[in-house]
Formats: C-alpha cells, sequence, structure tokens
C-alpha cells in the first residue's frame, strides 16, 4: 500500500493565526507523509521574518514535517519564488500545444465585459477575444510595447468531475468557466497554476484546504490534466466563524499562533482545541498529536461553517494544565513567580495552579497572596468581611491560636465560638485568607500561607470592622 502525502503550502505575508494554523494542522493529520512548502510569489508582500515565524509556531505546535525547508532561507527546493525557471517550463509546454495563449486586454475592457455580463444574467468569464489573434497579430502588439498575461485555453463541451472528501461528488461545467489567466503580465504566476504544478511534482497525493478554493479545483485539474501530470485528491473543509458568526478576523477574536503563545497557551491545548474546529472525534479527552492524527477521518469533517469561541479554547487549556508534569508548569511559570515560592511549599503551590489557573500571570497573582504581603481585597469579599463583623475575626484569630496547624481543628472550633456555617462561614475566612471569592479550597489556603502571615490577615480584618 502506497503512502499518502499531504501539504501546507503557505504564503510568507503575515503572521500564522488559527485558520491557517488549522490547514496546517488537519494536513498533518491526514497524511502518512507532510510536506511543507513556502508560496511566496508575492515578492511586495512575502517576508522572510515571516517564514521564521511560521516555522517556529509550527514545531511549538508540535507539527513536524517530513519534507520541507529547515530554515527560513528561499531554496528552489521547497520556495516558488526561486522555481520561476520550472514554470517557465510548463508555460511553454502548454504555449506549444495551443493550450495557452496572451492576452492583451486591459483591465478597464474586462471590467467592462464584467459588468455587461452580469446586468445581462450571465456569469462573468473571459470573452475569449483574445485566443483568436494570429500569431503576426500578436507578434504586433508585443512590439507596440504590449505585456500580455497568458490564459489557459479551456476545452468547450468539457465537463470537470471529481469526489471531493469531505463534499462528496463535485461537476463543473468548463464552459462557465471561461479561459483564465495562469501568468500575470509581469511575468508572475497565478496562485492555483504554481500551486498546482508544485503538488504534483512533489508527489502530493492528497490536499485538503478551505472551501473558498473549491472554485480553484477545477482549474488545476484542467491544467494537470493538459500536462499529464498527476492529480492529487482533493477535499475542502469548513470555514472558521467568530463569535459574531462572522468569518475569523481580527475583529472577531482571531490572535496570531505567537501571541497565544506568549498568552500561556499549551501547544496541546491549541491543537485539541483546532482539532476539533470542524472535525469529530469520538473521545472528548485531551488527546496527544499521535492520537489525534490515529483518529482522524475525513468522513469526520463537517461541511457547515466551524465556530471558535474562547471558551472553548479555555476548555481544553484547563485540561492541558491539568495533565501538565510539575516540570512542564516550571518551565510555563514566570521567573519571577518560581523565586516567590517557597522550596517546601513547591508542590503544593503547582497543585494550586493546575486547578485554579489558565496562564502564568494569574500563577504569578497567587504566588503573591500566598507568599507575600501583597493582597487586594475584592468588593465582594469586603462586603463578606463587613458582613462577618469583628467578633467573628477575634473568634478565628483564637480559633487558629488554639489548632496550630489542625485546619479540622481550625474549623470546628470557628464553628463553635461563631455558629457560621455555609457561605457564612466559607466567605470571610476567603476574604481574611486571600482577599478573593474564589480560588484552593480554605484548608489548602491554611496549609500553605505562613501561619504567622495568616493571623495577621486575621487580626487586620478584626481592626477594619472599628
Amino acid at each position: 500500500m502506497s503512502l499518502t502525502k499531504s501539504r501546507f503550502a503557505p504564503s510568507p505575508t503575515g503572521l500564522m493565526h488559527i485558520g491557517n494554523a488549522r490547514t496546517a494542522l488537519f494536513s498533518a493529520l491526514l497524511g502518512d507523509l507532510f510536506l511543507l512548502r513556502i508560496e511566496d510569489t508575492d515578492g511586495e508582500r512575502s517576508r522572510r521574518e515571516f517564514v521564521d515565524e511560521l516555522l517556529q509556531d509550527l514545531k511549538w505546535l508540535g507539527i513536524e514535517w517530513q519534507e520541507g525547508p529547515t530554515s527560513g532561507e528561499p531554496n528552489a527546493q521547497w520556495f516558488q519564488s526561486e522555481r520561476t525557471e520550472i514554470y517557465k517550463t510548463y508555460y511553454q509546454a502548454l504555449e506549444d500545444n495551443n493550450q495557452a495563449y496572451p492576452c492583451f486586454c486591459s483591465s478597464a475592457e474586462l471590467e467592462i465585459a464584467r459588468k455587461v455580463q452580469l446586468s445581462s444574467g450571465k456569469p462573468p468569464k473571459y470573452s475569449g477575444k483574445c485566443s483568436r489573434l494570429s500569431p503576426d497579430e500578436v507578434q504586433k502588439k508585443i512590439d507596440q510595447g504590449l505585456l500580455p498575461t497568458l490564459r489557459f485555453r479551456v476545452p468547450h463541451d468539457t465537463t470537470i468531475e471529481f469526489v471531493d472528501g469531505v463534499r462528496g461528488n463535485q461537476r463543473f461545467q468548463a464552459q462557465d468557466i471561461g479561459d483564465f489567466i495562469i501568468r500575470r503580465a509581469d511575468g508572475t504566476s497565478a496562485f492555483f497554476f504554481c500551486n498546482a504544478i508544485d503538488d504534483a511534482l512533489m508527489g502530493v497525493t492528497h490536499v485538503l484546504r478551505g472551501e473558498d478554493h473549491l472554485a480553484n479545483t477545477p482549474r488545476q485539474m484542467m491544467i494537470l490534466g493538459s500536462l499529464a501530470l498527476p492529480i492529487p485528491h482533493y477535499s475542502h473543509g469548513s470555514l472558521i466563524l467568530g463569535e459574531d458568526g462572522a468569518p475569523l478576523s481580527k475583529r472577531n477574536g482571531s490572535r496570531s499562533i505567537g501571541e497565544l503563545r506568549d498568552q500561556g497557551y499549551f501547544p496541546v491545548a491549541l491543537i485539541n482545541m483546532m482539532a476539533r474546529l470542524g472535525h469529530h472525534y469520538e473521545s472528548d479527552e485531551l488527546m496527544s498529536f499521535e492520537l489525534l492524527k490515529a483518529n482522524f477521518h475525513l468522513s469526520h469533517l463537517g461541511k457547515s461553517p466551524a465556530r471558535f469561541d474562547f471558551a472553548h479554547l479555555d476548555h481544553w487549556q484547563t485540561l492541558a494544565i491539568r495533565h501538565a508534569t510539575n516540570e512542564t508548569i516550571d518551565t510555563w511559570l514566570m521567573k519571577e513567580t518560581i523565586a516567590l515560592i517557597p522550596i517546601d511549599q513547591h508542590n503544593d503551590f503547582i497543585d494550586i495552579v493546575r486547578s485554579n489557573c489558565l496562564f502564568p500571570h494569574q500563577a504569578h497573582v497567587w504566588a503573591e497572596i500566598l507568599f507575600t504581603d501583597t493582597m487586594t481585597i475584592e468588593e465582594s469579599s469586603m462586603e463578606a468581611a463587613q458582613a462577618a463583623g469583628e467578633a467573628f475575626y477575634l473568634s478565628a484569630l483564637d480559633a487558629a491560636n488554639e489548632a496550630g496547624d489542625d485546619f479540622s481543628c481550625f474549623m470546628d472550633s470557628l464553628k463553635a465560638r461563631t455558629g457560621a456555617k455555609g457561605r457564612a462561614l466559607f466567605m470571610p475566612l476567603r476574604a481574611a485568607f486571600t482577599g478573593r471569592h474564589d480560588g484552593p479550597d480554605l484548608a489548602t489556603l491554611y496549609r500553605v500561607i505562613d501561619s504567622g502571615r495568616l493571623h495577621r490577615r486575621l487580626a487586620q480584618h478584626s481592626y477594619a470592622q472599628e
């Protein structure tokens, strides 16, 4: 059985976001071999630093490629900007076989023709005007200094059919497409031309991309068929929408992978979230890349748009933190945070982080609360403290002095002294211990906070009632 090869072919014109990261992930999960190709034919917008960032992001996510660049240094093997001579060979082959021709129509002419067709209720397509030029007429225009585009001559009365891995049987009439541009007037290649050529030359067997590329597929199939090059299996997945139902963008929550990394998201949280954006897994458990790959199937990809929201991502972040080793959390925490943690409290603090934090800055806040005299009292906690009153905190201080390190003894004594129970018991204690209404359980706080600091906080709350 032959191996399948998938690919990710980004254009380095910006930072990688959730949408193209998901495309990379799905493609890596699909194939036995995964290829990375840099489509940098847009000379004005492509940047070397974006390539470097892309490689870093993919490696951080744990998406490894078996074929592709190892650095952002352009080379003819993986960077399209270095493959111009290869594309020229195939342009010439199409022209020699009368399957492509130069077109001298201006942008203004094409726009007028487009508007006329639309006003007549017809789909816009090229009229084929320049397809009828004789060689002498072509040369005359070139001698006049006109720079032509190169158009692919679409066969008449042809139907392009294929089975989409997600959307099933697809059928396109060539006459509805019209002759299309495969090389621009400045000599650069149209995206879908060099994209298709490179897929064939690099042995890509399966292409998985967004549904916005579906209209490119019949064009690419005609190009490859005319050149007797192998045609991959195409699949077109759903697009991603933001929380507002519009296509995902910066405006409705999209962030770059680098921004998410800097915020403190774990890579395993991101890949688990992305793997389920438009793809169904039987398991709701956090899975490694290997498990995600073993259970990935094209048949589980949905046709409807997938919706991204941060609550979904934060769910996977919660699971990632809970499953992380102590060593992993140590490297995730800020250095300033590590410096605050007493050696004998290290494991207790890691457990607190697992249950109460999503990001490193939150862990730092808890380290300050637990191990320093820095504590800000929230409004809700202040209200709970005031409702409890001075007598409650004086009783708590007496109970703490009596119980020492024994939390159960402390609570039994406090209940007996005050008669408080439920929220009337717990919330005033949280207010004194941490200044917050949420966080670790009281027994953990009582054990972790230095007894002297704990007593001072109880005493300060009794003074504050005066």
